[in-house]
């Protein structure tokens, strides 16, 4: 396969990354946008997917980027009566869902709209007569739903500029126009020279929330806090709203107020039907808010949505899918039999974002789960997870401002701190202006093979702290070593089999520390050959190598036994042919996390360019996926996690977690659980045949049912994958094929069979 490195833009054509079915979503469906509705359908989006549920026979689809639907930041939705989904977006993208499910990317906005890019939000669709109103931030767009395509644009300011405009409606022939700032405008909607500024005037000159068209009625909701009816050019109150207002929108029988604290519902005699404030036991605001079939539809910003009766009896039902409590996915880890996701975080420079959100843990017979932050309400920046080899039931959790969180059994929670771990456990940084402050920064989570667990502390001298498998705690001063180490932040930390811990920092490069050996430091800088001090991540790979993901490029230790008898280690780049040029792998380029899979392998995620998957020592890159070419959501991957054993590949992202079905899994003890699939491979299946459940290093051949060899290979890890070619020259011909495989010492040997069908 052509090596491809970070800043060629392609697309691998790999045929694994065409089977969608080699890839889950794992999104959240709680943080709603909006909520809308179309004959026997409820729609809602997040920020970064959409689902719809059918109201008479519960049927729910998901769109996410696993089904190519990939928005920025989606700020409104709408289905059109031709059951077209129109999704607007932050930057102005319009992603729209067609009837068959199919998808249409429009950037024309994006692209052509000649305004600043922080100036092209969309803030509602209208259909009229077969056309889509799409208010925007700069002014109205005109899309054909007959060929979905933009007919004009409409810049309505006073003088020509673009204007904010938030709704749109139809009446009597005159379209109005709600701006931000220059009041409700108007123009005959038959008028031909609409793109011109100057044939749009003022009707009222104040500061509105949205207009709608409600039994053949203006209806508006002021920023006074009072819904109005116009007649004529009067307005006539009919109701009030207490709340900061959102959204006014009409839809089935009903007009549907919208405020953060606040949900009226208006029949057509403008006479109020509902009014909801909250759910019970679900503090919120609200984000949208819709009618069906007399039934109202609740969007809630951390809850998802929820569906109530008109008049409403405070009675909640909630409809959303299941799922994590956030999309924004920080640290993801795969325990013995669950999946666990943390919300919280910190910036580069290791501040936290304070952010609470509880933790996300999901189990394939039981799905997902939420440990609610009410378990433990002062923890804040939850990041590192790690489980107790000793004793699996335990959990620990860092958090980047309260300390170690201990969770036991998902039911019994332990905050760890400079309170309750002695002289020799965790600190908190001292803070001059006030010596009372209280901020303890645990970080790099990691158990060694006697079951201790070592983790760094961030801005106290003894920044290496370590758990006993008996309960003490014990520190390790590295102020004599590192620069300023009352200033030193952390990034994760490595334990090889020596015992040596190797640790990423901020500001000095990577530490190498072990105490076994009189408690021997080696400092790594810029002096031993990385591009900068702050290294973000180190791995360590089953050759014993130390792969160092630095803010400016990749660095290897090539041997780390070397620690042991030398008192200086250099660090070295990877250098890959392309073509006739010579060029060093991630050159200058910020890796935030590096996986080193059951072959060796290496999975790289790189800020904002998505992830590369490169072979053991990192001249081919096997697969390349970025937001553009496969189903990942965004290209900000915060985080890599292997299932060792199916070899699913998890990716957590600040926009949704997904996960890539890999080969690279860990080898067995012995052949018995030795599988292959699929089998029989039948004409339309255009993947690779994966053998799994070997052991690591079997010698494995393949031959036709004549004997004839027409693969072999020696496996690394658990699986091998098979393109079903002989020796990658064509492919071969209809019949079973010979699959045998044998241990390196030839003491476990099994042949199993396969069918091929062309």
């Amino acid at each position: 396969m052509k090596k491809i490195t970070l800043f060629l833009i392609v697309v691998l054509p790999t045929i694994i990354l065409a089977q969608q079915n080699a890839w889950k979503g794992y999104f959240s469906y709680n943080e709603i946008t909006d909520v809308t509705t179309n004959e026997n359908k409820v729609i809602a989006s997040t920020k970064n997917s959409l689902f719809s549920k059918e109201t008479t026979i519960g049927n729910l689809v998901t769109f996410t980027s696993i089904n190519e639907v990939k928005p920025a930041t989606i700020t409104t939705i709408y289905q059109s009566s031709t059951q077209h989904t129109f999704i607007g977006n932050e930057n102005g993208l319009i992603i729209i869902i067609k009837p068959d499910g199919s998808v249409v990317n429009k950037p024309d906005i994006i692209l052509e709209v000649p305004v600043p890019p922080n100036k092209k939000k969309i803030n509602d669709f209208y259909e009229y007569n077969g056309k889509i109103y799409v208010a925007t931030q700069y002014g109205i767009t005109v899309i054909n739903l007959s060929n979905l395509e933009i007919d004009e644009t409409y810049y309505i300011g006073s003088a020509g500029e673009s204007l904010d405009v938030l709704q749109t409606t139809v009446f009597n022939n005159e379209i109005y126009a709600v701006t931000r700032t220059q009041g409700i405008k108007k123009a005959l909607l038959s008028n031909p020279f609409l793109y011109d500024y100057s044939q749009w005037t003022v009707f009222d000159g104040g500061f509105w929330i949205g207009l709608v068209t409600f039994n053949n009625q203006l209806v508006g909701a002021n920023t006074n806090s009072i819904l109005y009816k116009f007649i004529g050019n009067t307005t006539q109150q009919f109701g009030t709203f207490g709340s900061t207002g959102i959204k006014l929108k009409t839809s089935a029988n009903y007009l549907v107020f919208l405020a953060n604290y606040q949900i009226q519902v208006y029949n057509q005699n403008l006479s109020l039907e509902s009014l909801v404030y909250n759910i019970p036991d679900y503090p919120d605001y609200f984000t949208g808010a819709t009618t069906l079939n007399n039934k109202l539809y609740i969007g809630t910003s951390k809850n998802g949505v929820f569906e109530t009766p008109i008049p409403n009896t405070n009675t909640f039902t909630s409809i959303s899918p299941n799922g994590p409590i956030q999309d924004y996915s920080f640290r993801i880890k795969k325990t013995t039999d669950e999946l666990w996701i943390t919300h919280g975080g910190f910036d580069r420079t290791y501040t936290p974002d304070y952010k609470h959100e509880g933790i996300s843990t999901y189990q394939v017979n039981s799905g997902w789960n939420k440990i609610a932050k009410e378990n433990f309400p002062d923890v804040v920046s939850l990041g590192t997870i790690l489980e107790n080899n000793l004793n699996k039931k335990q959990k620990f959790i860092c958090s980047n401002h309260k300390g170690l969180l201990k969770i036991v059994d998902k039911t019994a929670f332990t905050l760890l701190d400079q309170t309750n771990t002695g002289a020799n456990g965790l600190e908190s940084l001292y803070y001059a202006p006030d010596p009372n402050y209280k901020s303890t920064r645990p970080n790099s989570l990691i158990q060694d093979k006697e079951g201790n667990i070592w983790m760094t502390n961030a801005y106290v001298n003894k920044g290496l702290k370590v758990l006993r498998s008996n309960g003490s705690w014990q520190s390790y001063d590295l102020s004599s070593l590192i620069q300023d180490a009352t200033n030193e932040r952390y990034g994760n930390m490595e334990i090889d089999k020596n015992g040596t811990k190797w640790m990423a920092t901020f500001f000095n490069g990577v530490v190498a520390f072990n105490e076994k050996y009189n408690n021997k430091t080696i400092v790594i800088n810029t002096s031993q050959g990385l591009p900068d001090s702050d290294v973000r991540c180190v791995a360590l790979d089953k050759k014993g190598q130390l792969w160092i993901g630095n803010y400016k490029g990749l660095r290897i230790i090539n041997n780390v036994d070397r620690f042991l008898s030398e008192n200086e280690l250099t660090a070295t780049n990877i250098v890959i042919q392309e073509g006739d040029l010579a060029q060093e792998l991630f050159y200058q380029q910020t890796i935030q996390d590096i996986y080193v899979d059951g072959s060796n392998n290496k999975w790289v995620s790189i800020a904002d360019a998505g992830v590369f998957h490169v072979s053991s020592n990192g001249q081919r890159t096997l697969h390349r996926f970025t937001k553009e070419n496969s189903p990942l959501p965004s290209n900000n991957v915060l985080d890599i996690e292997i299932d060792e054993v199916s070899g699913e590949v998890f990716f957590a992202t600040d926009k949704g977690t997904v996960s890539f079905l890999g080969s690279s899994t860990k080898g067995s003890d012995n052949l018995e659980n030795a599988y292959v699939y699929p089998n029989p491979v039948r004409p339309e299946y255009t993947g690779t045949v994966k053998i799994a459940g070997l052991m690591d290093k079997v010698n494995l051949k393949i031959t036709d049912i004549e004997g004839n060899l027409v693969f072999e290979t020696t496996s690394q890890g658990g699986t091998v994958e098979w393109d079903t070619t002989a020796f990658g020259k064509y492919k071969v011909a209809s019949g079973v094929y010979m699959i045998f495989i044998s241990s390196n010492d030839a003491a476990e040997t099994t042949v199993k069979k396969i069918m091929i069908i062309r």
